[in-house]
């Protein structure tokens, strides 16, 4: 049996080729997409905001442990590739940070022993 770990992935990337059309739909919809939306998803969460240069998804990856941050990343990057398709929006330079939240250490502020 495989022991899975949970990773929080942000992909970011920069939009391309966006049409006028696109721009207006995004802009229409950026107060949906903005701050206050950033949330840890398996389906991703879009943010973006009224400039439309840059963009970022937010997944949550449950993935073999053995596979690693690297795997996580190149999951959550075909995710966001897959949904920026569905939504026919055109971008580029997709980059991934990943934190493991299985290996993550908490320090708890305040805390006494003794």
């Amino acid at each position: 049996m495989t022991t899975q770990h949970t990773y929080r992935v942000i992909v970011r990337g920069t939009w391309d080729g966006l049409t006028d059309d696109d721009r207006a739909r995004l802009l229409a919809d950026v107060d949906q997409h903005g701050l206050a939306q950033m949330r840890f998803t398996p389906e991703g969460t879009l943010t973006y905001d009224a400039a439309l240069k840059h963009f970022s998804y937010r997944f949550v990856v449950v993935s073999d442990a053995a596979d690693g941050e690297e795997m996580a990343g190149a999951l959550a990057e075909d995710r966001a590739e897959t949904a920026l398709r569905a939504l026919g929006r055109g971008h580029r330079e997709l980059r991934s940070t990943v934190t493991d939240m299985d290996t993550m250490k908490i320090n708890r502020k305040g805390r006494r022993v003794g």
